[in-house]
């Protein structure tokens, strides 16, 4: 979508695309799932887990650091990830209240 056209949505439509973009890719979900399931900082073992270069496991996990969905912590030479927790918990309020609005299917 171009700059031009995101400035017609509200806050909350832009904030709600940019956490769908988290989980729009199959590497950034395993990524979490990986994360998620070992609730610690995972620093070099990604790479390990993952059927990914480093380069690629690198450009996710900046994509998600951007989202804000994991945090960093540098211990030169190396950055370790885990989840943020606060914007876990964004993303699993907006989700529902998103998927909520819809309750039963009186159409088709």
């Amino acid at each position: 979508m171009g700059v031009t056209k995101t400035e017609l949505f509200t806050a909350e439509q832009s904030r709600i695309a940019e956490l769908a973009k988290a989980f729009a890719h199959p590497a950034r979900v395993a990524i979490l799932q990986h994360l998620a399931k070992t609730q610690s900082c995972i620093c070099g073992d990604l790479v390990d887990v993952l059927p990914l270069s480093q380069a690629t496991v690198s450009q996710h996990l900046k994509e998600l650091s951007r989202i804000g969905i994991i945090k960093g912590n540098v211990q030169p030479p190396r950055v370790c990830y885990c989840i943020n927790e606060a914007v876990w918990e964004e993303a699993k309020a907006t989700f529902g209240a998103l998927l909520a609005l819809f309750e039963q299917n009186t159409c088709c």
